[in-house]
């Protein structure tokens, strides 16, 4: 007998007893007695039992499984942010299946109709950068369908959504920077169909101007890829082509921020002595670089962990998705370190 095709009728047979005992055994059913459930439990370990799922699944009309849809797995914050989602997941009896789009909507319709077809329970996403219309999110929440949306959230009926608070987060960052006494702060701002990006952009404008600073337009620039080389390159011809120069930096992510330092160091410029920069996530390397990077916190696991506690819930019939409310919202840090603070 192959190990991998163990059922309950064969750890019945080597115990000399019923498949209704070894089952409501392995359920820990009152009724059955310690000593038999030991014994279950053994057989079916050293047979490498496991549960059908599909058939589970038939009985339960669920698959157990949740389906995830994420940008980049690379990037630091949405592994932070799988880890919640797996933490409150795996405790629920649920697995997940995960998916990146690579900012590809191509990508992302074909995960989610691959995902339809394996019966996947409910999704949670974060949509790629490409995505401007939202029919194919729409559809499916007109027909019932569990979705819980994180970080990157549309503006449709229906959405549920966890998120942080970005406009404080961006609003704390360039308070900080102008108390500093950095007056010509340069946002490097996300993808403008992007609602993370424009409440960053709101709150670094909301910022300046409570400081009597005004906001010129030159120093907003958006950078669509985010990445360092993109920030660097930005950086540089921002710091040869205007005139008075930039002495600030706050970037929409940790990325941009360090391609914008590395870019001021090119230049000849000392940081932060000469030029401030704040980033946004706070990702692994911000303590170690050198100066160490001041960076808007925010609890990707946090936003997992609530973000799937949601979708299990309604998944579950525990809550009604059309009495609760569709945003939840958890606050952000500034964690201050060298890249910004003038001595």
């Amino acid at each position: 007998m192959r190990l991998e095709q163990a059922t309950i009728k064969d750890i019945a047979r080597e115990l000399q007893v019923s498949s209704s005992t070894v089952s409501r055994a392995l359920k820990d059913y009152p009724g059955i007695s310690d000593e038999t459930k030991r014994k279950v439990k053994e057989m079916a370990e050293k047979l490498n039992y496991r549960p059908n799922a599909i058939a589970l699944s038939l009985r339960k009309s669920r698959s157990f499984t949740i389906g995830v849809i994420i940008p980049e797995v690379v990037h630091f914050f949405f592994s932070t942010v799988i880890s919640g989602i797996e933490e409150v997941a795996f405790s629920r009896g649920y697995n997940v299946i995960l998916t990146q789009t690579n900012e590809k909507l191509a990508r992302e319709k074909s995960s989610i109709d691959t995902m339809l077809s394996n019966q996947m329970d409910g999704f949670l996403v974060s949509y790629s950068k490409e995505t401007t219309d939202f029919q194919h999110f729409s559809k499916l929440l007109n027909q019932g369908y569990p979705i819980v949306f994180f970080d990157r959230v549309p503006e449709i009926s229906g959405a549920i959504h966890v998120i942080v608070n970005d406009y404080a987060g961006a609003y704390a960052a360039t308070k900080h920077l102008i108390q500093q006494g950095f007056s010509r702060i340069v946002h490097l701002a996300g993808p403008s169909n992007l609602k993370i990006s424009q409440e960053r952009t709101r709150g670094y404008k909301d910022a300046l101007h409570e400081f009597g600073i005004p906001f010129l337009p030159e120093l907003l620039v958006e950078c669509t890829q985010g990445s360092d080389e993109e920030a660097h390159k930005i950086t540089a011809e921002l710091l040869k082509s205007i005139s008075p120069r930039p002495d600030a930096f706050f970037a929409n992510n940790d990325m941009a921020a360090m391609g914008a330092i590395q870019a001021c160091k090119s230049a000849g410029f000392a940081v932060p002595q000469d030029i401030g920069v704040v980033g946004f996530s706070n990702w692994q390397f911000c303590s170690i670089v050198d100066p160490s990077l001041s960076s808007v916190a925010q609890n990707g696991f946090r936003i997992g962990s609530t973000a799937t506690e949601i979708l299990l819930d309604w998944i579950e019939k525990k809550i009604n998705p059309d009495t609760i409310e569709p945003s939840v919202v958890l606050e952000t840090e500034l964690l201050v370190r060298k890249s910004s603070v003038r001595t």
